[in-house]
């Protein structure tokens, strides 16, 4: 009973942690905290690493809410590469859990998440997966290169990092949970769509996407 108190507590502060936001609204966060970690290449994502990923997930202002100790939600999109090398359309997704490494003083945290590699792209179709559970997930390095890789950053299935207060820095979202965002898609696309259908289909991107896919492919040169 314990367990299903806390469940629920946990739903309703997420709920009203973005109940004002609309899927317009964090695409465009999306887009501006990607532009901002890579207008500043010495302390951002590697080059070499986002030309290598498969797909890019974004959650800008992951909450600490103040109704549970400890709890963590987020709202984001995950944008995977077509076979061409493009862009493909945005999938909504809900990150919940996790050591984020909020530092004093901050409510929010931008989140930014490589999958580098096929069996990663994967994880983000299915209903719901854990980082360090099913999908391994290491602390991205950060500046222009990579040389100061560790073996567990070359292994990972995805690389994170977190922004707080000014702050970019790698950092494990272990135990964190990620599933589709089912009521934002439809919100997005106007009908109810399965994540492998938004992430490994044609499906057309809608407008308000357009700038965030642009971005993307500005900083990634993937052939």
């Amino acid at each position: 009973m314990r367990k299903y108190v806390l469940a629920l507590s946990i739903s309703a502060s997420a709920f009203l942690l973005y109940a004002d936001d609309t899927a317009a609204e964090r695409l465009s966060d999306s887009n501006k905290v990607f532009t901002e970690i890579m207008a500043t290449p010495d302390k951002g994502i590697p080059q070499d690493l986002l030309e290598k990923a498969h797909c890019v997930v974004l959650v800008p202002g992951m909450k600490q809410a103040g109704f549970v100790v400890g709890g963590k939600f987020g709202k984001g999109y995950a944008v995977c590469r077509r076979k061409g090398g493009g862009w493909g359309a945005p999938e909504a997704i809900r990150v919940e859990g996790g050591s984020v490494g909020f530092q004093i003083g901050a409510s929010s945290t931008d989140v930014v998440m490589l999958v580098m590699n096929e069996r990663g792209m994967r994880r983000l179709t299915e209903d719901k997966f854990t980082l360090g559970g099913e999908a391994s997930v290491a602390a991205g390095p950060v500046g222009r290169h990579t040389t100061a890789q560790t073996d567990a950053q070359l292994s990972a299935e995805i690389l994170s990092w977190s922004r707080s207060k000014g702050l970019f820095a790698g950092i494990a979202l272990t135990g964190a949970t990620l599933r589709p965002d089912n009521d934002t898609n439809a919100e997005l696309y106007g009908r109810k769509l399965e994540a492998r259908e938004v992430l490994t289909g044609d499906l057309a991107a809608p407008a308000a996407a357009k700038p965030l896919l642009a971005t993307l492919g500005k900083y990634s040169f993937h052939e």
